[in-house]
């Protein structure tokens, strides 16, 4: 093998608290036992996005990667690849699409509908060494940016690009730096919001672990054209690797000359901090981050003033989340024009999603904007699991809508989803099939949403907990129809007079699902069934003759409903049952199932 020879580790979160270090040690070890630790580097990276595939190692420049590796195949990898000269057959990786063993990831289905601009580094480069970043175009973008054009030409750039912010709310990022270049101060800032809280995102969390640079290069630009000296990295406390990586990056980019005094021998002067945050989900909002800043309680503000004109400390603010900031160097290196020809006329660029829920391959995906839902679930994401029946798409998580199978082919995009009754948001998208239930997914997000309301305005504090208890007294059989005119009713006044962003979006789970998923709703209410057989109150848990009689579903049942001899069928007595589901998911052959409470059985 060449000296050249770089082993990497995928360092997400999932993997790192898995096996990712041991992995590493045991490389370290084997490669020292075999001497051929002269021939390699090994380092940790960012997330690979193929989080069905379990922990992956790469090896350059040969372009093998392999699956689902363990401490006790790092021999074998080692052996191979430093002394056989050949490659691990069995850990060689599998195309989740094609099923079948491929070379490397440009020979992945779930790739080639892909196009990577935020992600563009993650799983590529080691996020603790500057010089990686350096070598593919790093710090390029702010060199480019100090040394031929003025701040007005920068602010231009940005928004001929026509980059929309990727936090959610997709307003023009060009127009908000304008905002903040024009605003008159002796003093601005730069916020990067990295408080995300979405259940299942974490798009931010991957940039910030794979490619820490990438964004301390965009806010110095965004300093730069706005005319601000002091930026603020606002992440959750709850990414201690992203927390650290970023430390380190902020670090050496200090030692490097790309922050601090005279950067690249010019009069500007930029330096960055983080702040920590405690975990509130109305931190998202950049009022109520900018409050959390400044040592208040996380709670929004009125706006106008908005941030540009008066933010933190009362001085213009910018602020822009992590994805956002992701796409600015790129855009100054290619220039407007390039980036413009990705995606839709008023959806420029790519858009990252966290791909999850009853889906073959979950992980990220970056996508064109304009790419279809179908291409998403079924090309890239590799379709619905055991054969069954796609029902909802939900994008934008606890902010965002259901959208139905009858819209698969709908572009993706900032308008067309708002349209269907959704919205892009932070890039959750969650895939749910004929066995989930929607009053309950609309009651699981509104219990979100209730929980990390600030309080500050009536309407979300008070109307939200309103609905979550019609929800509740519907998934319980105890529902009216009145009840489903009550929630349209205060749902639509709640978005109509919330304070901020939180409340104006939190019905929209409900609304949406009592557009596209009525009769789920009539079924609750008219027929006291849960068609999915979710609703504890209204499901029926029954034991088939499948059953083989293993005895796992009666020692595990809390209140003892179950009941049988060992090698013979099992019975359940829905009179004590409590519908905990403990025993559907300990059954190793799935002889219980649940069906729908009668009238007759009631």
């Amino acid at each position: 093998m060449l000296e050249s020879t770089q082993i990497i580790i995928c360092g997400g979160e999932r993997c790192l608290q898995k096996e990712a270090l041991k992995v590493k040690t045991q490389f370290e070890t084997k490669l020292r036992e075999h001497k051929a630790h002269h021939e390699a580097t090994l380092h940790v990276t960012g997330c690979l996005s193929l989080c069905e595939q379990g922990l992956i190692v790469a090896i350059f420049p040969d372009e093998i990667y392999y699956q689902h590796v363990k401490p006790e195949d790092v021999e074998d990898i080692v052996v191979a690849h430093f002394v056989a000269k050949k490659k691990v057959d069995r850990l060689v990786i599998d195309d989740p699409i094609q099923k079948k063993r491929i070379r490397g990831f440009g020979h992945l289905d779930v790739f080639r509908n892909q196009k990577r601009i935020a992600l563009r580094n993650c799983g590529v480069i080691n996020p603790l060494d500057i010089d990686e970043y350096i070598a593919r175009e790093g710090y390029l973008a702010l060199a480019m940016a100090l040394e031929n054009h003025t701040p007005d030409d920068i602010v231009n750039m940005v928004t001929a690009s026509g980059l929309r912010g990727r936090g959610g709310g997709g307003f023009p990022t060009g127009r908000k730096w304008a905002f903040a270049r024009q605003a008159e101060s002796d003093q601005k800032y730069v916020i990067c919001n990295a408080d995300e809280g979405d259940p299942g995102a974490f798009m931010d969390r991957a940039i910030l672990e794979g490619d820490p640079h990438n964004i301390l290069e965009a806010m110095a630009i965004c300093g730069y054209a706005i005319g601000a000296n002091q930026g603020y990295i606002y992440v959750r406390a709850e990414y201690p690797v992203a927390v650290e990586r970023l430390e380190h990056a902020i670090k050496t980019a200090h030692e490097r000359g790309f922050l601090g005094s005279k950067i690249f021998g010019t009069d500007f002067d930029f330096d960055i901090e983080l702040r920590l945050g405690a975990g509130a989900f109305v931190c998202g909002e950049e009022t109520a981050l900018i409050a959390s800043i400044e040592g208040l309680r996380g709670m929004p503000r009125l706006k106008p003033p908005f941030p540009a004109q008066k933010g933190l400390w009362g001085k213009p603010t910018n602020v822009n989340n992590v994805e956002t900031f992701a796409n600015i160097p790129v855009i100054i290196v290619k220039g407007p024009d390039w980036f413009k020809t990705i995606g839709t006329e008023h959806s420029p660029g790519t858009k990252v999603f966290a791909l999850g829920g009853k889906i073959k391959n979950t992980g990220l995906v970056e996508i064109p904007m304009g790419t279809t839902l179908r291409d998403v679930v079924y090309k890239i994401g590799g379709g619905i699991p055991n054969r069954k029946q796609l029902k909802a798409i939900q994008t934008g998580g606890p902010s965002g809508g259901c959208i139905t199978a009858a819209d698969l082919e709908t572009p993706i995009d900032f308008d067309t989803l708002t349209a269907l009754g959704s919205m892009m948001g932070s890039g959750g998208m969650i895939i749910m099939d004929e066995d989930n239930c929607m009053v309950d997914v609309a009651r699981f997000y509104l219990e979100f949403t209730v929980e990390e309301s600030c309080g500050k305005c009536g309407p979300c504090r008070e109307g939200t907990k309103r609905m979550l208890e019609i929800l509740d007294k519907i998934c319980t059989g105890k529902g009216t129809l009145e009840d489903l005119e009550t929630l349209e009713t205060l749902g639509m006044m709640i978005k109509e007079t919330s304070l901020c962003g939180l409340g104006q979006t939190a019905p929209n789970p409900v609304l949406s699902t009592l557009k596209h998923f009525k009769d789920e709703y009539l079924d609750h209410v008219l027929h006291h069934t849960c068609t999915a057989g979710v609703c504890r109150e209204l499901t029926r848990f029954t034991i088939n003759d499948q059953c083989v009689g293993c005895t796992l579903c009666a020692t595990n049942c809390p209140v003892g409903a179950i009941t049988g001899w060992p090698k013979q069928v099992h019975t359940l007595d829905m009179d004590l049952c409590i519908c905990c589901g403990a025993c559907k998911q300990l059954c190793p052959v799935k002889a219980i199932i649940t069906s729908p409470m009668t009238a007759e059985v009631r």
